[in-house]
């Protein structure tokens, strides 16, 4: 799965033009690289996604095309998450 419609499938971003914009300003990170919106995504992978105040650092746990609202958690785990000042 593309990393811009995972990031709005888990709801972690809201929209996906929003995913491709962060990911295209290099605030995210898949497995040590800079990722780009197209990045293919597997299960294991690790995420670290740079927003305005925080670093949040989560494993991929499960892959879906559309996830319930309550469900869209299920789909990653928290590993770490950084404020940043």
């Amino acid at each position: 799965m593309r990393l811009d419609k995972f990031l709005k499938v888990s709801r972690l971003i809201k929209r996906r033009t929003l995913a491709k914009e962060v990911a295209g300003q290099g605030r995210i990170i898949v497995n040590g690289s800079p990722a780009k919106a197209s990045t293919v995504l597997t299960v294991g992978d690790e995420l670290v996604i740079q927003f305005a105040q925080k670093v949040l650092t989560l494993e991929v746990t499960s892959l879906k095309d559309t996830t319930k609202k309550g469900e869209a958690e299920n789909l990653y785990k928290v590993i770490n998450e950084e404020k940043v000042n």
